[in-house]
């Protein structure tokens, strides 16, 4: 394979890497993530299932990849930064990256069930 070639994903590799969900600090970066939302939907962004990952390391560094419901969301250059503003807050968190991801495509089907709910899906 040339390196021209673009390589897909070895089957069987998720395309949404896991959350460090044994973090001490998880469910606090969890909370901070529902308090940002998509001005045009009335969910939180991590009910909507645009929170991919949340990974945090020992010293306090979180990493997150998220998409948006579609890549030409009007607010696609700024929520980011809310999701990096809100997150930064919370005690014990040393710094905060955001990465935008288009892949795997967000879906209905990534919502919780109370974002399904709330926006009469269920």
């Amino acid at each position: 394979m040339d390196a021209a070639t673009p390589q897909s994903p070895a089957e069987g590799t998720p395309l949404i890497a896991p959350s460090t969900t044994d973090h001490p600090l998880y469910d606090s970066v969890v909370e901070a993530c529902r308090t940002v939302f998509d001005p045009e939907i009335p969910v939180n962004i991590f009910d909507l299932g645009l929170i991919y990952t949340i990974a945090i390391d020992d010293t306090g560094m979180v990493h997150i990849v998220m998409t948006l419901t579609a890549p030409g969301c009007p607010v696609a250059g700024e929520m980011p930064g809310w999701v990096q503003d809100a997150v930064s807050l919370v005690a014990g968190v040393r710094d905060v990256e955001v990465d935008m991801t288009f892949d795997p495509q967000w879906g209905m089907d990534m919502m919780s069930d109370e974002a399904r709910l709330e926006l009469g899906f269920m």
